[in-house]
């Protein structure tokens, strides 16, 4: 059964400082320069950095008046001239599957989803990277909805943070809990990550650094519907698992369902996969499918889509489609999605059907959107035909 809450006082925000600058998504050389500027000395700059760092990722505090071993007058001076304000959760809707998807109201009144997945041993959280979507998929409920703006840093690893706070995942004052509730990190939230690309950079680095958050590169996938010439720098200067939205086999059906193909076709899509700094055996590129019925689940598409992926190390991910309100397209059968994963399968990749999470709640792959844009009148809707692969 689904519950939904609407919970504005799910935990004790911090109080609200307009103007203040944000230590929440500074790096830690932007960290350290604004306290040199802010008159503390060179030499103990770093220091200071490195205490703040690690009781604002480690320990998850939402004031300066908890950072202990920082003297009264320095907390005094931190409170003084900055914030350490993450997202406010406006509600929560836990899913029958125990799926959790937050709304969470950014500066500007802006509001983002986050979805939280719990699976055994693990787990995920997927992430916003943008207000709206500027690509248009048609068959996804977040490009129905106007771009907005780029999250800043602080917004993008304040969803980690805010996540955290509700899992009650924190540690306390002692040694650090090595049992993890959120393991994993999918970049696959509203927007188009690499269109967001410093600000995300600076916050999976703050993600990954072992004296906070600390979670593993390898536990990080970032999804892209193919902004190629951002790929192999993503590689370079992020690091992370990568995955491609494909979901087609040729540029006829790509253009209408990804139409950032018009752009970057599929031959030069997967030559940009060719030459990421991480690809291996071992560090797999994911291809996401989403399986539209007549539209490109056949067993010639599975057939064209083993050609595509020769040389490269790969997996496909197969989704069933989630379906939203005024959308174009239906799930495909549940014996067409068999045929078209054994196709793939018995070429030698390995080809999950990923379970639906958090339908009841809207919180499913390609589902978000956030409520003030939902509850407009008239909404824009993908209306183009779907022509059979």
């Amino acid at each position: 059964m689904t519950q939904t809450a609407i919970t504005p006082d799910l935990m004790a925000l911090p109080r609200k400082t307009a103007g203040l600058p944000n230590l929440i998504g500074m790096t830690r050389d932007q960290m350290r320069e604004a306290f040199i500027e802010r008159g503390i000395p060179e030499k103990q700059a770093k220091m200071r950095v490195g205490q703040v760092w690690s009781w604002l990722y480690c320990w998850g505090v939402t004031d300066f008046a908890e950072m202990t071993n920082v003297s009264k007058d320095l907390r005094k001076m931190f409170a003084a001239e900055f914030s350490i304000e993450r997202p406010e959760i406006v509600t929560k809707q836990v899913s029958a599957d125990g799926t959790r998807k937050y709304l969470l109201r950014i500066e500007g009144g802006h509001e983002v989803e986050t979805v939280y997945i719990p699976e055994e041993n693990r787990g995920t959280l997927c992430i916003s990277s943008q207000v709206g979507c500027t690509l248009t998929c048609t068959f996804c409920h977040t490009g129905t909805q106007t771009l907005v703006r780029n999250l800043t840093a602080a917004e993008i690893v304040g969803q980690i943070m805010v996540a955290r706070d509700d899992l009650g995942e924190w540690p306390e004052r002692g040694p650090k809990n090595e049992t993890r509730l959120l393991s994993n990190i999918v970049l696959m939230g509203m927007g188009e990550p690499l269109y967001n690309f410093d600000n995300l950079r600076d916050a999976m680095h703050i993600a990954m650094d072992p004296e906070g958050i600390s979670l593993s590169r390898r536990r990080i996938t970032l999804s892209t519907s193919g902004v190629v010439p951002l790929i192999e720098k993503a590689g370079e200067e992020i690091g992370t698992l990568l995955a491609i939205s494909l979901h087609a086999t040729t540029d006829n059906v790509r253009d209408r369902l990804v139409p950032i193909n018009k752009k970057w076709n599929i031959e030069a899509l997967l030559d940009s996969c060719r030459n990421y700094a991480r690809l291996s055996n071992a560090e797999r590129i994911t291809f996401e499918y989403v399986m539209l019925k007549g539209v490109n689940d056949s067993d010639a598409a599975a057939k064209r889509l083993v050609k595509l992926l020769d040389g490269i190390p790969a997996k496909v991910n197969l989704i069933p489609f989630n379906p939203w309100p005024g959308a174009p397209y239906e799930r495909s059968d549940w014996d067409r999605i068999e045929s078209f994963a054994g196709i793939v399968m018995r070429a030698g990749y390995a080809s999950p059907v990923r379970r639906p999470r958090g339908e009841d709640i809207m919180a499913a792959c390609g589902q978000l959107k956030s409520e003030t844009e939902r509850k407009r009148k008239n909404p824009r809707m993908a209306a183009q035909a779907a022509t059979p692969a």
